[in-house]
């Protein structure tokens, strides 16, 4: 090994990563040898993750059917059903698409009042056990509203299957969280790690989680933004906006990793919607 270059916990993740998005073996080697190391030590990090993966568990394929709006015409708006959404800002990998206008003001209101009295720590999916329990990660309050409990929620809901061209059945129910000061939701995924214990009994529900749709019903006065530390990515938590990504495999080679800022004044209110690879139930 060359004298100063080790083979770190971050190069091996950052080799991972590439292999998992598709770069050839040479094009690493030849990537790093650019960026300064020292060809013996860039052979023997891509050695050892070839040789760990040879004997790992294959990862899951990526998914080609997948929820989204077509953009293929990079249209400025969007047609959801009973109204139309505007398209503000879009991204490929990871695939986020920022969407304005998706939520009526008297629409957040009636979300917001209908859960207020139901509020409780938020908790979430254990995938040890398949079962729930709360995270020091997450530190907001939180409901969840069954498909179509009331006539906001189902119109939101049919509105986010025409927008994304998902069927309405293939959603979880919606969760509604409040950020109060201080409250975060650190970086995380949000697909179930193939690799946990409690995962098969979690996809038996509805399979993997395939994309996530953020919607703001309260700004905050300050913070809160939805954050992607992979690429540098803030979207600020604007009411009556929303924020959609999707995975099309569990794997960090999605670029998926977001969390809540912190809320630094006022409350932050959110409609989060999970899409599953089939039916939920």
């Amino acid at each position: 090994m060359s004298l100063g270059q080790a083979i770190s916990p971050e190069l091996r993740e950052w080799v991972v990563a590439q292999l998992a998005a598709g770069h050839s073996v040479p094009s690493l080697r030849a990537s790093m040898r650019d960026a300064g190391w020292h060809g013996d030590v860039a052979d023997a990090a891509l050695a050892e993750v070839e040789a760990q993966a040879a004997g790992a568990v294959a990862v899951a394929p990526a998914r080609t059917s997948m929820p989204g709006p077509d953009l293929s015409n990079a249209p400025l708006y969007v047609d959801a059903g009973d109204r139309q959404v505007h398209v503000l800002q879009t991204m490929r990998h990871p695939r986020v698409i920022v969407f304005g206008d998706l939520v009526s003001d008297e629409e957040c209101e009636g979300l917001i009042a209908a859960a207020r009295l139901r509020l409780a720590r938020s908790l979430t999916v254990e995938t040890q056990t398949g079962g729930e329990a709360l995270n020091v990660d997450r530190t907001s309050d939180g409901m969840f509203f069954e498909r179509g409990e009331n006539a906001i929620v189902a119109r939101l809901e049919q509105r986010i299957a025409s927008l994304l061209r998902w069927p309405l059945e293939f959603g979880e129910g919606l969760q509604i969280l409040r950020y109060s000061p201080g409250a975060q939701y650190r970086p995380h995924y949000d697909y179930f790690d193939p690799a946990e214990p409690g995962t098969p009994a979690i996809l038996r529900r509805g399979g993997q989680r395939v994309a996530t749709l953020v919607m703001y019903l309260q700004e905050p006065e300050q913070g809160g933004s939805t954050t992607f530390p992979d690429v540098g990515l803030e979207v600020a938590p604007k009411r009556g906006t929303g924020v959609f990504f999707s995975y099309d495999r569990p794997d960090p080679a999605t670029r998926t990793l977001h969390g809540g800022a912190p809320v630094l004044a006022g409350e932050k209110w959110v409609a989060t919607k999970w899409l599953r690879e089939r039916e939920f139930t």
